[in-house]
């Protein structure tokens, strides 16, 4: 069974750090990405890693503060989010695909469940 596991999220104050992590089971995926959705709002995506290779690309408005990186002993994805601020607050979705052509910002066939993020001010 395919399954992309979040973990990492929390409450944090502004100018804060947190990791999310994204493990994988079931399936070896050649692209990953992050995305976030807000209350009320339409998801967005942030940042995405080629897994062979290790391409990064990110949204402007996380640049230089977020990175995306993999482990590949662990099967496993992370984000480093740091200097957050309140407008980040979303749920963080992990998304995975065995298609290079995925890379960066989908389509995406494999989702995990999210994660809650919220940063206060």
């Amino acid at each position: 069974q395919v399954q992309l596991a979040e973990s990492g999220g929390g409450l944090v104050q502004a100018g804060g750090s947190l990791r999310l992590s994204c493990a994988a089971s079931g399936r070896t995926f050649s692209s990953y990405a992050w995305f976030r959705q807000a209350p009320g709002k339409e998801r967005e995506f942030v940042a995405a890693i080629r897994w062979y290779g290790g391409g990064t690309f990110y949204v402007d408005s996380v640049e230089g503060r977020f990175t995306i990186s993999r482990d590949n002993a662990k099967n496993t994805v992370y984000l480093q989010m740091n200097s957050l601020k309140p407008e980040d607050t979303a749920v963080y979705y992990c998304a995975a695909d065995r298609s290079e052509r995925s890379y960066p910002v989908g389509p995406f066939g494999s989702w995990g469940q999210g994660t809650q993020v919220t940063v206060s001010s």
